[in-house]
């Protein structure tokens, strides 16, 4: 769009000054002769001067005869009276002199003017927030701080976004309303007033957001809730009629909302604040927005949030909020479509396999994988490949999970001898048991802040439900590295901390949470907690409804579980000592051992669970 031309008063002024300057000038020279002021004199005693204008420094006069070159009038500088007498006394021709004195007389007025102008000028953009915005813009406190994003600046289609295809299934019907808003009210139905995009961090809510502008073809009013709220009470209310008034003008269009959470937060879970807290006012202007919203003007209204869990009810009731739409970590295929989206920007080799790539990064966001993408690629380039390796890809994802290599950190001989035990004991415990995720890589490459060695293991498929014997499986593997110290140098170290705690919060969640005891029974012991969408439980600290025996009896039970985990795990290193020796030495030497370089154990029979 061409910058719109706007008109400047001030040039103006400045050229009709400068016109009535030059007329005047022109005006002067074409009629008036300047003359010496002897010469004055001589016409003065000649009968010549017809009349005379006098000031202080000078004579203008009119002739009675014009001059041979038909100008009338005359200027002259005035002299002294007394020296004219002498000057003329001894026949002197003389002429008077205006000390050019202009400069200092204009400056005497308009330097303060124009320093009352510049201080006035200073003062006002300070509060309105255009020079430093020192108050937040006192005369733009209510204005909305919504960033604009015009149709020719929203590239982002559907084609873009993968691995959420139940989602963008749901914003299809949102595009074709914006295109054909009459097809939808032919049967009486009419689209949501309202759309939130709920999920965790980085898992896309954005992307789609602008995905739908992109599909669509229409503006794009994107806000994070924290635009909001200023110190100013008031503000945020006025914010929020400001945007809604700005995306009627420009319908059809779309208004997201990020980060809900921070503005539309239940009222009443804070004590402090009262009824007259800023925010509460802000959100009761949303809710009104809400209510006067008519769908059918071309304003489709997107929010989108991580934290649904504490938002007010009020924001969620059918005829705001009517839509919520999960968008979730995805599972493998959908971890491939957002591998092939990104790869798309980077050059890659043969031997790369994306399906590999996604059985190796369970877990990861659409943002995990982007960034998975561009670490892979400085990988690449800082070692001068042409292309992307498989090597590179696994490098970056070592780099993202347990965080840079620290190849200066020496560690004495005893110490690294301790570590490769313990990372061949996690390694050769999960290569016994059954169903249990697939070893890919051992190392004893100290990384990150407080790791000395890590186990990478792959899992085999996506799962979304565990028995008891897998997670006991999994309480073993974890209590393999410490297993192996114990049987190897007859003491323990430091080193397990990390997987006592992981097996400690898998044995107590399987006690409190999921009833797997067969002497506390099918019970909870722990009040259920608001989940966040990391998907990440952890067991209450506070003492739940329930007595002192009880809790001794859950410790007991949890203390049984890791007993149990812990022997089955010496057990299992014991059976395969030579192959647990083995393993370590050729760690030692290479530091970093691949799959394909370890034994393959006999599956370990199944045991019974323990009573």
């Amino acid at each position: 769009m061409e910058p719109k031309a706007h008109f400047n008063f001030w040039y103006f002024v400045i050229a009709l000054m400068a016109i009535v300057l030059i007329q005047n000038w022109w005006t002067e020279t074409q009629q008036v002769e300047t003359v010496p002021y002897s010469e004055f004199q001589t016409m003065l005693r000649d009968g010549r001067v017809a009349e005379v204008s006098v000031a202080d420094d000078y004579i203008r006069g009119k002739l009675r005869t014009p001059l041979p070159d038909g100008r009338d009038q005359i200027f002259a500088v005035r002299v002294d009276p007394s020296l004219v007498e002498d000057l003329d006394k001894y026949g002197v021709t003389y002429t008077g002199i205006i000390q050019n004195n202009w400069l200092s007389k204009v400056l005497s007025w308009v330097l303060p003017v124009l320093l009352f102008f510049v201080l006035w000028m200073y003062v006002f953009r300070r509060m309105a927030g255009g020079i430093g915005g020192g108050m937040g813009g006192l005369l733009q406190v209510g204005k909305s701080k919504a960033k604009i994003h015009m149709e020719k600046d929203i590239k982002v289609t559907f084609e873009d976004v993968a691995g959420v295809d139940e989602a963008k299934a749901e914003l299809q019907e949102v595009v074709q309303f914006l295109k054909e808003p009459e097809a939808y009210g032919r049967l009486g139905a009419r689209m949501p007033k309202g759309t939130l995009l709920v999920g965790p961090p980085g898992c896309g809510k954005t992307l789609l957001a602008r995905a739908v502008a992109g599909e669509a073809g229409v503006t794009f009013f994107s806000v994070s809730c924290s635009e909001f709220v200023e110190m100013f009470v008031g503000v945020g209310a006025a914010r929020v009629r400001d945007l809604f008034e700005q995306a009627r003008q420009a319908a059809p269009c779309i208004i997201f909302i990020d980060e809900m959470d921070a503005l539309g937060r239940a009222r009443g879970l804070t004590p402090v604040g009262g009824g007259n807290d800023e925010k509460e006012q802000t959100l009761n202007q949303l809710l009104a927005e809400l209510d006067g919203f008519d769908p059918s003007v071309g304003v489709v209204l997107l929010a989108a949030t991580n934290r649904p869990e504490i938002l007010d009810p009020a924001l969620m009731r059918p005829g705001r909020f009517d839509r919520q739409i999960l968008v979730d970590r995805p599972d493998k295929a959908g971890r491939e479509q957002i591998l092939r989206v990104h790869i798309r920007k980077i050059a890659i080799s043969p031997d790369v396999s994306i399906e590999s790539i996604a059985g190796l990064t369970a877990g990861f966001t659409g943002a995990d994988r982007a960034n998975l993408c561009s670490q892979s690629g400085i990988l690449a380039t800082r070692r001068g490949g042409e292309s992307v390796t498989m090597d590179d890809f696994i490098g970056a994802i070592e780099r993202i999970v347990a965080g840079l290599e620290k190849k200066n950190r020496l560690l004495n001989p005893y110490e690294r001898k301790v570590v490769a035990y313990h990372e061949t004991g996690h390694a050769l415990v999960a290569l016994a048991l059954p169903g249990v995720e697939v070893v890919q890589k051992i190392s004893i490459i100290p990384r990150g802040i407080g790791s000395l060695g890590y186990t990478i293991q792959r899992p085999t498929e996506d799962r979304y439900l565990m028995t008891r014997e897998e997670l006991e499986n999994k309480m073993a593997v974890l209590l393999g590295g410490r297993a192996a110290e114990r049987l190897v140098f007859g003491k323990i170290s430091t080193g397990a901390a990390d997987d006592l705690n992981k097996a400690t919060d898998i044995a107590r969640n399987m006690v409190m949470r999921y009833g797997m005891d067969e002497t506390l029974g099918q019970a909870i012991y722990v009040e259920d907690q608001p989940r966040f969408l990391e998907g990440v439980i952890k067991p209450a600290s506070a003492p739940g409804n329930y007595s002192q025996d009880t809790a001794r009896e859950i410790d007991n039970a949890v203390r049984a579980l890791i007993d149990t985990a812990f022997n089955r795990a010496t057990a299992i290193l014991t059976r395969h000592r030579k192959e647990l020796d083995s393993v370590a030495a050729k760690l030692l030497e290479k530091e970093t051992i691949n799959a394909d370089e370890l034994p393959k154990l006999p599956p370990e029979p199944e045991v019974e669970a323990a009573e």
